[in-house]
């Protein structure tokens, strides 16, 4: 008798630990748009207000950037009036002042000309550095930390004529050796990443020096070379010549390699076009190819539509996997989001970082911002599961919209 009310007791055990199990929530798979195809979600599905969404979309739209819609205009109201400042790649009237909200991975607002394929400007940077990333991936950059210069041999540039040169022209370099200085050879990847390089030298027609020119004229042509990864400056010529590089490794134009390990599997269109400059071509096994840049300074760059930008941004919330496809290592993410020695203020290029919420007081510290000029902004928040794209707006009006949509998912936390 005593041995069956044990076995009741078992069952009994056993059974209410099967309901109390079946009880538990099921936390559901985390969504990813599929190919052409988003699924939106209205804010209240969320238990997030309609009128506070509506409200931030407000604010973003009127703080639409003052600068001129012509891309071309604009360059020489701007950078164009630097030495050497013409444009020497291609220009694009941009688009309505646009945003997309993604959170928990489901789009719940869009505005303005989201599908409209801009100039991105220097958020072709992040695309730039995850390049890179892949090339270390595959090791082959066995690391961050190697030098640059024995991974890039003399480089034939691409030249329809003449065949033959000129007297003028005679004993004068034909191959480009753009880490063969001896400042230049002692720069590391990492430090190219980090804009720490002081890489010296003249690039597709554009001077180093050119590029935000020191307000000291004498400084030009004379300046002190300061040690790799010790001081910051933002500068496009150097990252061109990252870009250079990394097309040296891959022998294979950078958009193939984007597309293939990242803008395919993460569903993107087929819209979007990375170029370089009408002089930027090389010879590559026999092939001309095209070296792309790392923004639109002078004309090209990452031409994109903010959907494909939004799916850059989710990829990242979700530590470079997509699916079941672990397109950059975590290992990747986490280097880039790292703030340097340097400038506490930015990881690899572009990743801004919200160090002591600086760059963005209304947001978390942990938020990134993949930034371009204009302003156009990837805005990464993982502790809010939040993408959020916005396209030509004002610094001021980054900082407000992204405050008012945070304030407004607080009415569903």
């Amino acid at each position: 008798m005593i041995k069956h009310y044990r076995f009741l007791l078992i069952a009994l055990i056993l059974s209410i630990h099967c309901f109390s199990q079946s009880k538990k929530a099921v936390t559901p798979p985390l969504y990813y748009p599929s190919l052409h195809s988003w699924e939106k979600r209205i804010p209240e599905s969320f238990g997030i207000s309609n009128a506070a969404i509506q409200k931030a979309i407000e604010t973003a739209q009127q703080s639409e950037s003052a600068n001129p819609r012509s891309m071309e205009e604009n360059h020489y109201k701007t950078f164009g009036k630097e030495p050497f400042g013409d444009g020497i790649g291609p220009f694009e009237d941009r688009g309505d002042q646009t945003g997309i909200i993604v959170y928990k991975g489901y789009k719940i607002a869009e505005w303005g000309t989201p599908l409209k394929c801009d100039m991105t400007h220097s958020v072709a940077k992040s695309f730039l550095s995850t390049v890179v990333g892949l090339a270390v991936d595959q090791q082959l950059i066995h690391s961050v930390n190697d030098l640059v210069a024995p991974y890039i041999p003399p480089i034939e540039l691409f030249q329809t004529y003449p065949i033959s040169k000129p007297a003028e022209q005679f004993k004068q370099p034909e191959l480009l050796q753009p880490f063969n200085t001896p400042h230049n050879k002692t720069i590391t990847w990492e430090s190219m990443l980090r804009q720490t390089s002081d890489w010296e030298g003249t690039l597709w027609g554009k001077p180093d020096w050119a590029d935000r020119p020191d307000a000291d004229m004498q400084k030009w042509l004379n300046r002190k070379r300061n040690t790799p990864g010790t001081v910051y400056e933002y500068n496009d010529v150097r990252v061109n010549a990252l870009a250079l590089a990394i097309t040296s490794v891959f022998r294979k134009p950078l958009p193939v390699i984007l597309k293939q390990h990242i803008m395919d599997p993460i569903g993107a269109s087929n819209t979007w076009r990375w170029t370089g400059y009408r002089n930027a071509w090389i010879v590559l096994d026999g092939q001309p190819i095209q070296s792309v840049s790392g923004g639109g300074h002078w004309g090209g760059g990452m031409f994109i539509n903010a959907e494909d930008m939004a799916r850059f941004g989710l990829l990242h919330l979700r530590n470079g996997k997509w699916n079941n496809q672990q397109l950059i290592t975590e290992n990747w993410i986490k280097q880039s989001s790292t703030p340097g020695s340097a400038n506490t203020d930015y990881g690899y290029m572009n990743f801004f970082l919200n160090t002591n919420r600086k760059f963005l007081p209304a947001a978390p510290e942990s938020a990134i911002v993949h930034l371009g000029n204009g302003n156009n902004i990837i805005y990464v928040d993982k502790e809010n599961d939040l993408v959020v794209v916005l396209r030509w707006i004002s610094q001021k009006g980054i900082n407000d919209t992204i405050g008012a949509i945070l304030n407004a998912l607080k009415t569903y936390k």
